[in-house]
């Protein structure tokens, strides 16, 4: 090949939302699940050749960025280790569409609603883990202690939740498994990474260099992080409902019952096949902060170290 690609680069243009979307569409296909571990060593190995320019010939770029699309969504940005299976963005719609719709079709009793809240929660305490910010390191304890809390939280929610609607609406009772997993969100992932916020992210320039820790960073980015996974889980979780309320009225739905479960799991994987990218396309992943924004410290580093040619920090957000 003549000209050199920047396989550091993304594809696409990360500024907008389409050119996001277009590279979390291609880094968290769900089909990315089933390769093999040597398929993803060999992908990764091709990238780190072509980097070095000792690339095997007749290699062309849709080789080279399919290699790196398949690299990015195995191994972690961070520490270069592959990602357990269950944890990546790519298990989100095969992992999600089951224990969604599961959660969706069995809400109605409590040993129901505490059992999948728990699968749920402990799906979601691992891909909060896998997908952090791994520079900031996190404790045994303080995982375990996010993952209790986060699925009391679920639990507490929807067991509350079901005994206030049982008067209401059947419809308004299909929404309670959302309103739990909403709410395990604000409480999981912020102490699943409680050490980013208590200690910081670190941050960098726009040249990569390390400037410091900054806990304003990661307020930030664990933010977006939430707000992106409730909306990954919003659309299935309120439309479904509707759309199975209306089904259910028809006497050929209540003859099959024994497939509302799938019906709604097959309706999850549809739309998480979307909202995975999309979720995760609302915010750029190398987040950014101006300088004015970051902790005085920080500040006075930066104004020694560059002054104002340092107008922004960068770091990375996690997923």
């Amino acid at each position: 090949m003549a000209e050199r690609i920047d396989l550091d680069t993304p594809r696409w243009d990360q500024s907008t939302f389409t050119g996001r979307f277009k590279h979390f569409l291609a880094i968290t296909d769900w089909t990315k699940s089933f390769h093999t571990n040597k398929e993803l060593d060999d992908a990764k190995d091709l990238v780190e050749k072509y980097r070095r320019g000792e690339e095997p010939a007749g290699v062309s770029v849709e080789d080279l960025w399919n290699a790196k699309h398949l690299t990015d969504s195995a191994f972690h940005p961070d520490t270069g280790d592959r990602m357990n299976l269950i944890g990546r963005m790519t298990f989100q719609v095969p992992g999600g569409m089951a224990i969604t719709g599961a959660m969706l079709q069995w809400y109605r009793t409590v040993p129901a609603v505490v059992f999948w809240q728990w699968v749920n929660q402990s799906f979601n305490a691992l891909v909060n883990y896998t997908n952090r910010n791994a520079k900031s390191e996190i404790t045994n304890k303080q995982i375990g202690i996010a993952y209790a809390s986060a699925t009391t939280s679920a639990v507490a929610v929807s067991v509350g939740f079901n005994h206030l609607v049982k008067t209401a609406p059947p419809l308004l009772a299909r929404y309670v498994p959302f309103v739990a997993v909403a709410a395990a969100n604000c409480v999981n992932i912020p102490l699943m990474r409680q050490r980013e916020l208590a200690h910081g992210i670190v941050v960098f320039d726009k040249h990569g260099n390390a400037i410091g820790p900054s806990k304003k960073a990661a307020v930030k980015g664990i933010s977006q992080v939430v707000i992106s996974r409730v909306t990954m889980a919003a659309p299935g979780m309120l439309i479904i409902p509707i759309i199975m309320e209306k089904l259910e009225r028809y006497s050929f739905m209540q003859r099959i019952r024994f497939l509302h479960g799938p019906l709604q799991m097959l309706l999850c994987g549809v739309s998480l096949s979307l909202m995975v990218p999309a979720a995760c396309s609302i915010f750029p992943q190398k987040c950014s902060m101006n300088v004015d924004q970051l902790e005085p410290e920080l500040q006075e580093k930066i104004k020694k170290m560059g002054g104002p040619t340092i107008d922004k920090v960068y770091f990375n957000k996690g997923l």
